[in-house]
């Protein structure tokens, strides 16, 4: 990174992958390791090399994209929720480590109109917006906003802490 760019600011950890739909009862072992390995280990490997990068300059901000399966149960893509749950405590022991030097954050969003998320609206978003008391899914916008503030200087006394990011979904949690 540092041969390419010179120097690191800040870094956005947004790899994903989901390739399993079903109860975890059933997961094959080797798919939850390929998802472990894209959503968790991949992000632990970056930061670790931005963090090298930071020793010997100002230090910056890293956020880690989590998701709402990642702090609720997510039935049917457990793989992913566990994973996504790694993600937020990655978040927490990063934070801890590399403090004062780096804030680390992470956003748990929920349904955002993205290619990895189209199995989940597509050819029903507005059936699946419903549920949303902003009445709409998310945009990459709206997460791309909250990273923003995570990483500007507005954001400066916040390390540690997932921002969940998800049209109000979760108000309607136990509402039935």
């Amino acid at each position: 990174m540092m041969e390419a760019f010179g120097r690191v600011d800040f870094l956005i950890n947004n790899a994903g992958t989901n390739p399993v739909f079903g109860p975890i009862a059933e997961l094959d072992l080797s798919v939850a390791r390929k998802v472990y390995e894209t959503n968790v280990i991949s992000a632990l490997g970056f930061a670790q090399q931005t963090w090298k990068a930071w020793q010997s300059e100002h230090g910056g901000a890293i956020v880690n994209i989590a998701s709402v399966a990642g702090v609720s149960a997510s039935p049917f893509i457990g793989a992913y929720g566990m994973s996504k749950a790694a993600m937020v405590n990655l978040s927490l022991q990063l934070a801890h480590e590399f403090a004062p030097k780096v804030r680390v954050n992470s956003i748990a969003p929920a349904v955002v109109k993205t290619k990895f998320a189209q199995a989940l609206y597509e050819g029903r978003e507005a059936e699946a917006a419903a549920s949303y008391p902003l009445g709409r899914l998310g945009v990459p916008e709206d997460i791309g906003g909250a990273a923003a503030f995570l990483t500007s200087a507005q954001s400066d006394w916040i390390t540690g802490q997932t921002l969940v990011v998800d049209g109000g979904i979760f108000l309607n949690a136990g509402v039935g």
